[in-house]
């Protein structure tokens, strides 16, 4: 005698529910998707085509020359306005690559000693100052660095220049200061300051989704708290720890006020890391409000395009380093 089984009758209403459900969740992200594209192109196109007549009008001089004349100073002289943004394009990357260097080992520091040393109590007070941080704006840093930072260090400039100001290369680098204390360093350490929030937040989440047993493999085997964090932690956060330094660079890279305050507003190019300069996000809110004659303010709107078209060059070079890194420990894994 066999026994059958009766199989569940399958509820087509909730079949097709789900079915529903999915095909619109699809259909959401999708568009989703598209619209954040559609968002930038739209910015892309009609900033460009704002900035269209001072692109125009200065050609490829505005990439390649320094020389910032809004205002022609006899109103009709033989060169009229000039329109250079090399200066700015400069000290924004000068500025930028600063604050990196000071903001990525701190932030990275902070969220090791969160996720792997701090004790739980002490944990939520940090992470709780930290956020508090993110949250100050950014002229109160700017008024911050004029006042207190800026001056503080002049002495600190004046003391690297004294002793390293004869050796060759590293000389220029450290030259003599700004008696202002309004200088590239300063506003890098400024911007430093802002962006330590934003990095330390991200990479702290990454370090946690690091899977225990990795790290209890590699205290089994042996290794110190340092090789463990070496060989299990960094090699699984490479590819979010690149994505939160992105991040603060794009806002690095895009501060405005506390930059404008600090950077010291002179239009040049030096090696001297301690001299004053400016910025292209520095520059636009500066002479936004006096442009000078045509086609001034389509060059402060073309210098926007152009530190957007950095930052996507920055964001683009930084997948493709993620991605081969991310092949090499396929790879070597394998």
């Amino acid at each position: 005698m066999t026994q059958t089984t009766e199989r569940p009758a399958v509820n087509l209403t909730q079949k097709g529910r789900g079915v529903v459900a999915d095909r619109t969740f699809w259909i959401i992200s999708l568009v989703s998707g598209l619209l954040v594209l559609a968002v930038l192109a739209l910015i892309l196109f009609t900033t460009l085509r704002e900035a269209w007549p001072a692109l125009s009008y200065s050609g490829t001089d505005f990439f390649t020359s320094s020389t910032w004349v809004p205002n022609d100073p006899d109103g009709d002289g033989p060169l009229g306005p000039q329109f250079g943004a090399l200066a700015f394009i400069y000290g924004t990357v000068v500025v930028s690559l600063i604050s990196l260097i000071f903001a990525v080992p701190i932030s990275i520091g902070i969220a090791l000693f969160l996720t792997e040393l701090a004790p739980r109590r002490l944990r939520a007070a940090a992470v709780t100052v930290i956020d508090l941080l993110a949250s100050v704006p950014s002229v109160v840093f700017g008024l911050w660095g004029i006042i207190v930072v800026g001056p503080a260090l002049v002495k600190v400039f004046s003391w690297f220049h004294h002793v390293f100001g004869g050796v060759p290369v590293i000389g220029s680098v450290v030259g003599e200061p700004a008696s202002s204390g309004r200088t590239f360093t300063t506003a890098g350490i400024i911007v430093a300051i802002m962006i330590v929030p934003i990095i330390t937040s991200i990479t702290r989440e990454i370090f946690a989704t690091v899977p225990e047993s990795e790290k209890h493999a590699a205290f089994a085997l042996g290794a110190t708290r340092w090789e463990m964090i070496r060989g299990a932690v960094f090699p699984h956060s490479f590819g979010g720890m690149v994505g939160a330094i992105m991040l603060g660079l794009g806002r690095a890279m895009g501060e405005t006020i506390a930059v404008s305050l600090t950077i010291g507003a002179a239009t040049q190019i030096v090696p001297n890391i301690f001299a004053s300069g400016n910025a292209l996000p520095a520059v636009i809110v500066q002479n936004w409000g006096d442009p000078g004659v045509p086609p001034g303010r389509s060059a402060l709107i073309a210098c926007g395009v152009v530190l957007f078209a950095i930052t996507i060059i920055i964001n683009y070079a930084a997948r493709i380093v993620v991605r081969r890194a991310e092949i090499r420990m396929k790879g070597a894994a394998a």
